[in-house]
Formats: C-alpha cells, structure tokens, sequence
C-alpha cells in the first residue's frame, strides 16, 4: 500500500476519484470500503453540489484528499485543504461543500460511539469543539486505516482503530465540567441492544425504564453522554441503517421504507435527507463499486 504523498494524496491509490473531479460539471460520487461491526469507510468526491445540513448519530472522521472542503459547524464555516483532517460529533447538524469549482475528494471513517466509549471504560464521550485537525496531530495507524479503506479489518483491528480513534479525541477535547463521572453502561447497553436488535418496534418511555431500571430523565441524560444521541433518534438511525442496506440490495425505496418499520416512503425521505444530507434517489445514484 502506498504512502501519503505531500498534497494529501495516496501514491496511485485515487486514480478513480481523480479521474471523477476531472472534466465534470457536477455530482456525488460515494464508494465504501470494508468495514467492521461500528466501523465505516468512504471514499467520497463533490462537484458543484454539496450535502444539505445533516446530522450522524456516528463520529464522522475524515481526511479530505484533493480539492477545498467547506462545511458549516456549530455556527461557523470550516475550510479543509489536503491533508487535513475534520473531526464531527455525534448529533452535530453540519453541511459540506467544494470550496472551488473543481470540487473535493475526501476519505472518511464512521465509527459507533458505543465502540468508542468501551474504548474509553465507561467515561462520557469526548467533545471535540474545533472540527479541523492538521495532519501532523494525527497518528499514522489512523491515516492508514484510511488509506486502506478496501482491506478487511479483523477484530484486533477493529479494537486498534476504536483505541487510536479515543486516543485522537480525547487529545483534541475540552475538560467538561463532570466528564469523569460514571455512567450506568450496563443498564444503558439494555436499552441500546433492544433498540438495535429490533428497530421497527416503538418503545414507550415506560418500557424502556422498566427494561434499563432508570428513571426517564437518568437514561434520556445518560444515553446522550453515552453514546451521543438520543434514545428516539438511535432508533431512527438504526431504522436507516436498515433502508440503506435494502437500497444497496436494489428493494425499491417505497419497500424499504415500510420494511423498516416507516410511516410511508415521504417520512422515511426526509428522515434519510436529515441523516445523510442527500434524498435516498440521490444517495442510490451516487454509489460506486461493490
């Protein structure tokens, strides 16, 4: 596998992503790698158009590769050149866009907070305020795990990629004001495993305290610092996660809306829009590769 190259690039590793932000007008293109239980991987390119404002309930860790990368973050807009590095938290509403007509090419990992709050036995999730991270501040398993985006992760991998990924916010974190205390991680893991097994069922709040013996206000407080989110909105990621892989599997949108337990196609749209930035036609259209 090829190193990183001064302009941000991999040696003859982008030729595809090239090849598409050269003589176009405009258009996505995403193509994911492989990936591990909580891990994604993504390479994507933007010509003319960007993503509207969205939201993971994942931390979104990129490196853009070629081109200028804007995004609008917790009020302000962001620049990203080669070989920098963006930094998201989970729920932050951002948007992203090419900062110059030839577009950008970036290179991006979603990881699971869950994975990330076991790597960190139990603390409250770290906060990352400033979203840019320069390339020196950031350890080389970390780049390599994206340069490599197309070869498998095992589990030790797996478990490397959540320890360097603590590791990177925790460096580049603010204190918060009670950050060291505990979390009721098992009686939060119930709820949180309820949700996942089965997403389509809606659990009342009464449930869900019976199942994780917390009062309402407890888990709704505790699940965010947990796993920055809230219960109702983890089901509806959980919910597109869902659509997601019956869309790579050619089920039409109409079906897999109701497969995934939505009130009709229009509801499980916007949600997917507020989610992903781009409607679930667009997202289908943009898809590369395997």
């Amino acid at each position: 596998m090829g190193r990183l190259h001064g302009d941000g690039g991999e040696a003859g590793g982008h030729d595809g992503l090239r090849r598409h932000l050269t003589g176009r007008t405009g258009g996505h293109r995403l193509r994911f790698g492989s990936g591990a239980a909580g891990i994604e991987r993504l390479e994507a390119s933007l010509i003319g158009e960007g993503f509207a404002p969205h939201r993971h309930d994942t931390y979104a860790i990129g490196v853009t590769l070629a081109g200028v990368q804007t995004f609008r973050y917790r009020g302000e807009l962001r620049h990203c050149l080669p070989g920098d590095w963006h930094v998201l938290h989970p729920d932050e509403v951002h948007d992203g866009m090419p900062g110059t007509d030839e577009g950008f090419g970036y290179r991006i990992l979603y990881v699971d907070p869950f994975l990330v709050q076991q790597a960190l036995g139990g603390r409250p999730l770290p906060f990352v305020a400033d979203p840019v991270v320069r390339r020196r501040d950031v350890r080389p398993p970390l780049s390599a795990c994206l340069r490599r985006i197309d070869e498998p992760l095992d589990d030790l991998e797996r478990l490397d990629v959540a320890l360097l990924v603590a590791d990177l916010l925790e460096r580049h974190s603010a204190p918060r004001p009670g950050g060291r205390a505990g979390l009721a991680l098992e009686e939060l893991s119930r709820v949180r495993e309820l949700i996942t097994e089965d997403p389509v069922t809606r659990r009342s709040v009464e449930e869900l305290e019976r199942i994780s013996g917390l009062d309402r206000w407890t888990l709704a407080r505790q699940f965010r610092a947990a796993f920055g989110t809230s219960p109702t909105r983890f089901r509806t990621m959980r919910q597109l996660d869902r659509v997601r892989r019956l869309l790579r599997g050619g089920t039409p949108p109409r079906e897999a809306a109701l497969e995934a337990g939505f009130a009709d196609q229009s509801h499980m749209t916007r949600m997917f829009k507020r989610a992903y930035g781009m409607t679930p036609g667009a997202w289908t259209a943009a898809l590369t590769g395997p």
